[in-house]
């Protein structure tokens, strides 16, 4: 079972690798849209690393309500949980 620090440490790797996003504008508060840029595909391709990284099969419907990287450490922490 992987911590939300841990699913954080992640979840920032590929905000950098993927979408290049410099580290310094990754924060738990984010807006994944609004100051960090991405769009609907790009909401795609996170949700189909984060079931790469996690083994756990993301369902888009999971991350409808999401907006900011907090977001996202809560829902992949819920769904490793189930």
């Amino acid at each position: 079972m992987q911590t939300k620090e841990q699913i954080y440490s992640s979840l920032s790797d590929i905000l950098i690798d993927l979408f290049e996003i410099p580290e310094e504008d990754i924060s738990l508060e984010a807006n994944l849209y609004q100051e960090l840029d991405l769009d609907s595909i790009d909401s795609v391709d996170l949700v189909l690393k984060l079931q790469e990284v996690t083994g756990v099969k993301v369902k888009p419907e999971d991350f409808k309500q999401v907006r900011t990287v907090q977001d996202v450490v809560d829902s992949v922490y819920d769904l490793l949980e189930s």
